[in-house]
């Protein structure tokens, strides 16, 4: 089989970045989340600032900040948007990866070698993980965070991808990652890579 790429959507407090991150380094992959953004800002010459203000968001028509006249037309979220994807596809050829977010499995849908997952968790789980993780001491403003970045990302997912976010469509796996823990979801995952890559 040519080189296998994890694509990994996940609702905010869920651990999926972790588990992306863990994943990769017991398989040996490359790890892709923000690292998109520092390489879209190395290519377009937008500050990593501004782009910052794009990422994972949903294209604004009024939003329309400073940007380089080489870059191509369109709302500074939609060019984010394209570049990534481009990146992502560039990744895909070449390595073995793990993808976080972007709707990097709408973006690879006509691909073989990839595997589609989402990670969602119990509510509770996520705002004890967030309290956790930031500091948190009001329970109430780690809900408010947990709803607002879902509301976010669903809403990026959603206008790029014409498909509904947290849904199976799209994916290839859903995985509660409360039921095992953040490494007993990372040991099922590698085991299920593996055993796609024929290993």
């Amino acid at each position: 089989m040519s080189n296998m790429v994890i694509t990994i959507g996940r609702e905010y407090g869920s651990g999926g970045h972790e588990i992306g991150e863990k994943l990769a380094k017991a398989l040996g992959f490359t790890f892709y989340d923000k690292e998109l953004l520092t390489m879209v800002a190395e290519k377009s010459g937008i500050t990593e600032q501004v782009l910052q203000k794009a990422d994972e968001t949903a294209s604004n028509p009024l939003f329309a900040p400073y940007y380089p006249p080489s870059i191509d037309p369109g709302s500074l979220n939609d060019r984010v948007f394209r570049m990534q994807s481009d990146l992502i596809k560039e990744k895909a050829e070449k390595e073995n990866c793990v993808i976080v977010g972007r709707c990097a499995n709408y973006v690879l849908d006509d691909r073989d070698n990839v595997i589609r997952v989402f990670i969602y968790a119990d509510i509770e789980k996520r705002i004890n993980r967030i309290m956790s993780r930031h500091g948190i001491v009001d329970r109430d403003v780690a809900v408010k965070l947990i709803k607002k970045t879902d509301k976010q990302r669903r809403s990026y997912y959603q206008f790029y991808s014409e498909m509904k976010w947290g849904r199976i469509e799209g994916q290839d796996i859903l995985i509660n990652s409360g039921l095992l823990g953040i490494d007993g979801t990372v040991a099922l995952l590698k085991t299920l890579v593996e055993e796609k890559m024929g290993k």
